[in-house]
C-alpha cells in the first residue's frame, strides 16, 4: 500500500527539484550568434557568458514561462497531497488528487517550447541544439508522470483491498 505512495512521493520530489532547476537556468538552447557561443533560457540569453534579459516579448516565451511555473506549482501540490498518504492512509481522496496534479504537471510543461524552437529558431540558427536545462525538464516530466501514476495506483490498490478483519484468538 505505502510502496506505491512512497515511490510516487520520491519521484514527485525529484521531479519538483528538476523542474525548479530547469525553469531557473539559462541553458535551454545553445547556438552560434555572429560566431560567438550563445545560450538562452526562459528568462535570459547569454552571449560569450554575458547574460541579458530577453528584450522582446513574444507570446511563446510568456506561455512557456507560465506553463513551467504552473508545472512547478502543480508538482508541489501533488507532492504535498501525496505526503498526506502517510498521515491519512492512501484511501484519502487527497492521494488521488495529488496523482492527478502530478499528471497535470507532466502535461503542462514543454507544450509550446519544443514546437516553436524547432520551427522558428531551427530556421533562424543553423548551428543550434537543445541544452541540458531542456533535457532536465524532460526528465522531470517523466518523473512527474511516474509519480502521478504511482499515486493513482496507491489509491486504487487501497480502495480495492478489503479492510482487515479483526479475528480474536482464544
Amino acid at each position: 500500500m505505502y510502496t506505491f505512495a512512497g515511490g510516487g512521493t520520491l519521484c514527485g520530489v525529484a521531479a519538483l527539484v528538476l523542474l525548479i532547476v530547469s525553469t531557473a537556468t539559462d541553458f535551454w538552447m545553445q547556438y552560434r550568434y555572429s560566431g560567438a557561443s550563445a545560450n538562452q533560457g526562459l528568462w535570459r540569453f547569454c552571449i560569450n557568458h554575458k547574460c541579458h534579459a530577453h528584450t522582446i516579448t513574444v507570446a511563446f516565451w510568456d506561455a512557456t514561462r507560465a506553463f513551467m511555473l504552473l508545472s512547478v506549482l502543480s508538482c508541489f501540490a501533488g507532492v504535498l497531497l501525496g505526503l498526506s498518504a502517510f498521515v491519512n492512509g492512501t484511501k484519502s481522496r487527497r492521494v488521488r488528487t495529488g496523482g492527478f496534479a502530478l499528471l497535470l504537471s507532466a502535461l503542462l510543461a514543454l507544450t509550446i517550447y519544443t514546437g516553436v524552437t524547432v520551427n522558428f529558431f531551427g530556421k533562424r540558427f543553423l548551428d543550434w541544439r537543445f541544452s541540458w536545462s531542456y533535457i532536465v525538464a524532460w526528465v522531470a516530466i517523466i518523473l512527474s508522470f511516474a509519480a502521478g501514476g504511482f499515486q493513482l495506483c496507491a489509491y486504487q490498490k487501497n480502495i480495492a483491498e478489503p479492510p482487515p478483519t479483526n479475528v480474536q484468538e482464544s
